[in-house]
C-alpha cells in the first residue's frame, strides 16, 4: 500500500469503531452508555492483535488489547456468535464492564472480530451501583466466564436469563445488552463490506502495513527517551480494609526504544478491592507511552510491540484469583499512570506533567426496595496536572477515564436525587510556575432512603508537582458536613446530603513571587 491508501485504509478501519460506539450509545438504555459514554470500540484481526479502537476509554480498549489473544484461542466460533464476558481474570477489567466479542467470516473463514466493553452500573453486586467495598470477587457481581451469548445468530436464552435474573432492574440491563449486540451486528456488517471491497489479500495485507507503520511510528517517539532505568514509587491510601499506604514501585528500562516496565517491589495483593489483574496495569503503561507517540500513530497492536511489562504474580498488580477488583480497574490503574509518569520524568522532564487528580471519584449509590429499585454510579473529573507546556485543565476527567459527566437533567429526572452544587473547586490545583488544574465540587441531595458506596483515592496522598511545583490538593468526602473514609459505605436517608470535593492537579515549575 502507498501512504494514501494506508491512511485511508486506516480511517476505514476506525470509521467502524466509530459507528459501533454511536449505534451503542443510541441504543442503550442507561446514563451510565448514554450521557457518561462509559463504552469501548475495538476491532481485532483473527489472532486477536488489536487493528483499530475509537478514542473511547484508555483503560477499556488497552486490556482488551493486552488480553484478546488468550479469549480467541479459548472459544470455537462460529459466524453469527456472540461471545460475553466480564471475569477479570479471563480478560475483563472489573465486574460492571461487559464485554461482547462477534467473529468477522468473510468467504467461510474467520477474517476479525470486533468487541466493545461497557459499564453496567447493575451487574448483581452486594450493594447498588456494583461497586461495593468488597473482599471477594464474588461480593462484586455475577461473574461471567467466557461464553456464547449468541450462537450461530440465535440468543442463547438460558444464559441471557441468568444474566438478567442477576440484576435489579430487568429492562435497563435488558436493553443495554441488546444495544452492545446491535453495535457489533453492525461492526461486523461494516468489516464484511471492507473485505469485499478490497479482497481478503489487500485486508491482510494492509493490517500488516498498518502495524509495521504504527511500529516505526512508535519506536521513533520511543528512541527519543534517553536510554536508562528510571524508578518511582507512590502510594495508594487505603484499600478500604485497613490497609493503608499501599506502594506501587516500578522501575521503567529503556534501551534504544524498547521499554520494560517492571513492578517489582509493589505491595502484595490486598484485602480490599484495589487489586488488578495485570492487563489493567498494563493497559496504564500502554497509555502512558501512546501519549509520547505522534498524533497520527495507528491505534494498533504495532504500537505497543517495544513496550514489556512485568509484576510478580501475587502482587497488588498481578493478583491471583478470586481477590477483589471493583477498585483496581478505576483507581489502581491511576496510580499506575502516575507512577509510570514519575519514572519518566526524571528521563524526559519536559515532555511530562504532574500528577494529575488520581482518582476516578467513583460514587455508587441506590435501592433495592420492593416501591423502587434504583442504581447509579458516576465518576467524577478533577484536576490536571501541570507541565512545561501549559497550566492544568480545570474539572476535566483525566488520564484512565474518558467518560463524559451525567447531566444533571438526566439524574434528577431519573433518580430520586437533586445536585446541590456543581462547581470548580476554586484553588485546588497546585501552585507553580505553571499552576494545576482545579477539581470539583459536586453535592448529592438524597430525597429517598438509600445505600451508598464511596471508593476515592487521593484523600491522603495528595497529587505531587514537577520541578518544584506544589502538591495539589487531597479530595474531601463529606455526609452533612462530617468527613468519610475514601472508601466506605453508608445507609442513607431523605434529606442527607453527600460533598465530593475532588483532588487538583500538581503543578509545574517553583512559583515565582513577582
Amino acid at each position: 500500500m502507498n501512504p494514501v491508501q494506508l491512511n485511508l485504509f486506516a480511517n476505514r478501519l476506525e470509521s467502524v469503531c466509530d459507528e459501533m460506539g454511536a449505534a451503542l450509545r443510541n441504543a442503550a438504555f442507561s446514563p451510565n452508555i448514554r450521557d457518561r459514554l462509559d463504552f469501548s470500540c475495538a476491532v481485532f484481526d483473527a489472532t486477536g492483535e488489536l487493528c483499530a479502537q475509537a478514542a473511547h476509554i484508555p483503560v477499556h480498549l488497552g486490556s482488551m488489547a493486552f488480553a484478546m489473544a488468550d479469549i480467541v484461542n479459548r472459544m470455537n466460533w462460529q459466524p453469527g456468535d456472540q461471545v460475553i464476558l466480564n471475569d477479570p481474570y479471563l480478560g475483563g477489567t472489573h465486574l460492571p464492564d461487559v464485554t461482547l466479542i462477534a467473529p468477522v467470516f468473510f468467504s467461510g473463514t474467520l477474517q476479525a472480530f470486533v468487541v466493545n466493553r461497557a459499564h453496567h452500573a447493575d451487574i448483581g453486586g452486594d450493594s447498588p451501583g456494583s461497586m461495593p467495598i468488597s473482599t471477594n470477587l464474588l461480593e462484586e457481581g455475577i461473574i461471567i466466564e467466557p461464553d456464547h451469548l449468541q450462537r450461530r445468530g440465535v440468543i442463547q436464552q438460558r444464559l441471557w436469563e441468568h444474566l438478567l435474573a442477576a440484576t435489579g432492574n430487568r429492562q435497563e440491563s435488558e436493553g443495554d445488552l441488546a444495544a452492545q449486540m446491535s453495535a457489533n451486528t453492525i461492526g461486523v456488517r461494516r468489516l464484511q463490506q471492507l473485505l469485499a471491497d478490497q479482497g481478503v489479500e489487500a485486508f491482510t495485507d494492509g493490517l500488516c502495513a498498518l502495524n509495521d507503520y504504527a511500529a516505526r511510528l512508535a519506536r521513533s517517539a520511543l528512541q527519543q527517551i534517553p536510554d536508562g532505568s528510571y524508578g518511582f514509587s507512590d502510594f495508594l491510601d487505603d484499600d478500604g480494609q485497613g490497609n493503608l499506604d499501599v506502594s506501587i514501585q516500578v522501575n521503567v528500562s529503556v534501551s534504544k526504544g524498547t521499554i520494560v516496565a517492571d513492578f517489582s517491589g509493589t505491595s502484595d495483593q490486598v484485602a480490599g478491592n484495589i487489586n488488578c489483574p495485570l492487563a489493567v496495569a498494563a493497559a496504564a503503561v500502554y497509555y502512558v507511552f501512546r501519549c509520547l507517540m505522534p498524533r497520527q500513530t495507528p491505534a494498533c497492536a504495532g504500537a505497543f510491540r517495544d513496550i514489556h511489562i512485568k509484576a510478580p504474580r501475587g502482587c497488588l498488580l498481578n493478583a491471583n484469583h478470586p481477590a477483589a477488583v471493583a477498585a483496581g480497574n478505576v483507581e489502581t490503574s491511576s496510580r499506575v499512570v502516575d507512577v509510570v509518569m514519575g519514572a519518566l520524568a526524571k528521563a524526559i522532564p519536559d515532555r511530562m506533567a504532574a500528577a494529575s487528580q488520581g482518582s476516578m471519584n467513583n460514587v455508587a449509590m441506590g435501592a433495592l426496595t420492593a416501591q423502587h429499585v434504583w442504581d447509579y454510579y458516576e465518576t467524577i473529573g478533577g484536576g490536571m496536572g501541570a507541565s512545561a507546556r501549559g497550566i492544568g485543565l480545570s474539572g476535566v476527567q483525566t488520564h484512565m477515564t474518558n467518560t463524559l459527566n451525567t447531566p444533571v437533567e438526566v439524574l434528577e429526572q431519573r433518580y430520586p436525587l437533586r445536585i446541590e452544587k456543581y462547581s470548580i473547586r476554586t484553588g485546588s490545583g497546585g501552585k507553580g510556575h505553571k499552576r494545576g488544574g482545579d477539581g470539583i465540587v459536586r453535592e448529592f441531595l438524597f430525597l429517598a432512603p438509600a445505600q451508598l458506596s464511596l471508593l476515592t483515592e487521593r484523600r491522603v496522598h495528595r497529587p505531587w508537582g514537577l520541578s518544584g511545583g506544589a502538591s495539589g490538593a487531597p479530595g474531601i468526602n463529606r455526609l452533612n458536613g462530617n468527613p468519610l473514609p475514601g472508601k466506605c459505605h453508608k445507609h442513607v436517608k431523605a434529606g442527607d446530603l453527600l460533598s465530593i470535593e475532588t483532588p487538583g492537579g500538581g503543578a509545574w515549575g517553583e512559583l515565582v513571587e513577582q
